[in-house]
This record gives structure tokens, sequence and C-alpha cells, in this order.
């Protein structure tokens, strides 16, 4: 066996976790945690599942960097990692990365000397990142890595060292192996900084991708990324599976979230609205804080309760943009009734301070029991491969505002009941938002959840994470 413990005759594997993309203001974290609630509820994962969350190689997040914001709290079953494999001073460590990333983008730009010292630079951490997850993996005795994201060239001798341990843990026939699970790709990912791509446009020789070692698996959460994969020099044909979506249970208000409206002098009467998303520049919470400011001022002459925003992310990850953000709040003159949470946590918990930080299920319940919205609004159309905003809506059956872009058709399409915001007008849309909170059509609320329940089904990951259990409960080598 590979570490497995057993129950009522069923295997339950061992996982790692490791993510590109997994910093605690992101939502890749909770979509991972609908995973590992399927995987726990069906008896197939043993936990805590071990973590790396990229810190110590995302040297653009600045407040994270290297080894994750002192004091984090994660929950029981997610035990998170604060290595940092590469022995250099921060400041120097960080440059190294900013400079691989950047070159990587440009790699089309690049004459042959660049490329040659670029290949130099990028194997001078390989060995280093390869040993540490080897060991990792070897401590843990796990079965199964699950890597977010690290397609994209965040740090490629990252990428290029876990194939590397991938080889050494699992290739001489151990079952089990590394499912490279990805939420975003070259093309689909056109974010800029300073005019100049983040990532490159397509891969090129400096990317690792999935299919180099024989234990890969890999999966990608949209049609468009499948699509996208089929242009990739790499023989490793992935699966489509659709992101898991929380569970939201049935029922009212419960103490906890009392005690959180309460710790922020939010009255229970009035409108929860949600912005599910981080504080970052492509993420268009400005428009967002428009909208808001309208609907407040539509419900508030109609004589209603004034809502209140909540927004998932952070104001510190990213300066620039924040800076954009705090400006239409000063725009709009809402500022007393728009609250960041500083980055929604896996589960909700009380901090060591006592007070409630609440997950993203206890913030749709707050949304849902107060006749709330939620508010997604990206403001380039081409970032996100799925955008799950207006699914988290249909589930807590509150009505959802949002602006064009490109994955909505993909995955919601013209049956979904939403109010179209256009980016420059988005007071109209605020207005319109106020009158759906005030007299939902609960017909519409429910051709919404049953649409994206079929359309983000459950079954394939359910079957999915069956078969990762079996494959990992043979011998090594292979069946007898």
């Amino acid at each position: 066996m590979t570490g497995l413990d057993h129950d009522g005759g069923r295997s339950r594997v061992r996982w790692a976790l490791v993510s590109g993309d997994g910093l605690p203001v992101s939502g890749l974290l909770t979509i991972f945690r609908n995973v590992v609630d399927r995987a726990r509820a069906a008896g197939l994962l043993d936990v805590p599942v071990t973590a790396d969350l990229g810190y110590s190689w995302r040297a653009d997040k600045k407040g994270f960097f290297p080894r994750g914001l002192p004091g984090a709290e994660y929950p029981d079953w997610l035990r998170v990692s604060d290595a940092v494999p590469v022995d250099l001073p921060v400041d120097e460590w960080g440059a190294a990365l900013d400079e691989i990333r950047a070159d990587v983008a440009a790699a089309d730009e690049l004459d042959e000397g660049r490329r040659a010292a670029l290949r130099q630079r990028i194997e001078a951490h390989t060995d280093a990142y390869a040993e540490y997850f080897h060991r990792w993996f070897t401590d843990h005795d796990v079965d199964w890595v699950v890597a977010i994201n690290l397609t994209l060239p965040d740090a490629v001798f990252v990428t290029a060292a876990l194939h590397r341990a991938a080889d050494r843990r699992w290739g001489d026939g151990r079952d089990g192996g590394v499912l490279h699970w990805d939420h975003d790709l070259f093309g689909s990912c056109a974010i800029f900084e300073d005019g100049r791509r983040f990532y490159p446009a397509a891969p090129n020789e400096f990317t690792p991708l999935p299919g180099s070692s024989p234990s890969d698996r890999w999966a990608v959460i949209s049609p468009a990324l499948l699509r996208e994969t089929a242009a990739y020099p790499t023989d490793l044909v992935p699966e489509l599976l659709t992101n898991v979506l929380p569970l939201i249970p049935d029922g009212g208000l419960e103490q906890r979230h009392h005690e959180f409206l309460g710790g922020r002098g939010i009255d229970p009467d009035r409108p929860v609205v949600l912005v599910p998303v981080r504080v970052f520049a492509v993420k268009g919470v400005e428009i967002s804080v428009e909208v808001f400011a309208a609907a407040r001022a539509a419900h508030t002459a109609a004589g209603l309760p004034e809502p209140v925003l909540l927004v998932f992310g952070s104001l510190d990850e990213d300066p620039a943009y924040a800076g954009v953000v705090r400006r239409a709040v000063a725009r709009t003159g809402a500022g007393s009734a728009i609250h960041f949470l500083d980055g929604v946590p896996v589960s909700s918990h009380r901090d060591r301070t006592g007070t409630w930080r609440l997950d993203e299920v206890d913030l749709l319940r707050l949304a849902r029991a107060t006749s709330g919205a939620v508010l997604f609004t990206p403001n380039q159309p081409d970032v996100e491969t799925v955008g799950l905003g207006p699914a988290l809506a249909a589930l807590a059956g509150v009505p959802c505002a949002v602006t064009p872009y490109n994955a909505f058709d993909d995955h919601f399409g013209p049956e979904y009941a939403r109010v179209a915001v256009d980016p420059a007008a988005p007071a109209e849309a605020g207005a319109e938002l106020s009158r759906w909170m005030a007299e939902p059509d609960a017909g519409l609320l429910r051709v919404n959840r049953a649409l994206v329940r079929d359309r983000f089904p459950d079954k394939p990951w359910r079957e999915y994470l069956a078969a990762m259990a079996n494959k990992a409960d043979q011998p090594p080598g292979g069946p007898s």
C-alpha cells in the first residue's frame, strides 16, 4: 500500500496541495475546499492535506512573500508550509523571481545569449525545489499532488522541480502522481503589467507542461481552456472537470452570523450585497462600488433598509489598483456602507481576537437571509475563465449584477437571468438591482439555480476522486 487508511473497505488517499495561486485571498483555495468536502464525504481522503501555497515563489504578492502572513489561520484539515527552499536574502530572492518571470514572458524577444543565461538562472533554483518537494512528499507519504495553476509560469523552476520530484517518487510505477488542475492558461490569462503581458501568450521552451512525467494527470475547468490546450506541445490530453461549487445548507442565520454583523455595526435587517473577488486589477471592484452606490441610493429613496457591501478581498494585495477602488468609494460617498473583508477564510472561525471571520458559504447565507445580492463585474472581458459570481448568486437564491465577459456564455448563457451592467453607466444597473432585491422573482431565481446545477455537476469530480483512490490502492508497480 502507499500509506493509505481504510474505512469500511474504501481507501483514503493522502494529498499534497501545491498552488501557484492559492493565497488566502484567492477563490481557488475555496474551490479546492469544495473538492475536499466531496472527497471526505465519500470517505476517500485522509486529512490533513499538506500544502504549499506558493508564498516562497510569488514575489509579486508582497504581503505574503516569502512565508505567508504572520499568524495566518487555516482550517484543521489543511497544514500549510512556510518553507523557503532557496537560501538567499529576501530582497535578492524577490528580485531574481521577478526577473525570471518577466524574461519568460518576453522569451520571444530574447537573443540566444540571454536565453542561455535564462536557462542557467532557472536551473540554479530547480534542484533546491526538486529536493524540497521529494522530501516533503516522502515525509508525508503523499499519494497524489494536486497542483493548481502551476502550468502558468509564475516560477518555471518550481514547475520543473515538481516534475523531477514526481519522477523520483512515482517514476518506478508507484501508484499515484500529480494532478495538474488548471483554472487559467497562457492565452486566457491576459494580465498586463506596465503595458507588458504578465505571462506569455503561449507556452515556450521555458514553460514546463503537464505530460513530462508518466504519473501526470491533467484537468482544466472550461471548454475554452480545453480548446486552448489542443495547440500545446504535449501528448497529455486534459480532462474537463468543471469547478465544484459550495454546499449551502438550508435554514436561517445562526449565532456566528449575528455576531459577525454586530461586530461590524451592521443591523440584521440591512440587505447584504457581496463582491466575491480579490481586490486585483482585472476584477472590476470599482465598477461594483458604482453599482452598489446606485442601488443603495434607490433603496434609500424607496424607504427600504440601507444595503451594505462586503468585498471579499484585501486592499493590501494590489496597492496601485486599491487606489482606483478607493477613489470610486470616495466619488460615490458610499464608504460608510462598504466593508473590505481582507480575504475570506477557507472555513469560518474566530480569529485570535475572538472576532468571527466568515467563509464564502456563511457570507452567501447572509445575502440570502437579508434579501441581498451578488455583484460580479470584471473590467476586462478576456481574463475570467469561468467567473463564479453568478453561480454563487444562483446557489444562494439572490439576484446578480454582471458586466459582459467572454466566458459567461460558456458557463451560464442567455438563459441566466441577471442585471446587465454597462461599465460606462453602472448607475443604471444599480437602480435596476435595487428593484430586483426589493421584489425578487422567485421563478427566475429557481431557473438560475437549476441552470447552475446543470452546468456545474458533481458527478465528474466524484468519479475522478474514486478513480484516484482506486489507483493509489494498488501495490507499487501497478495491479497484481
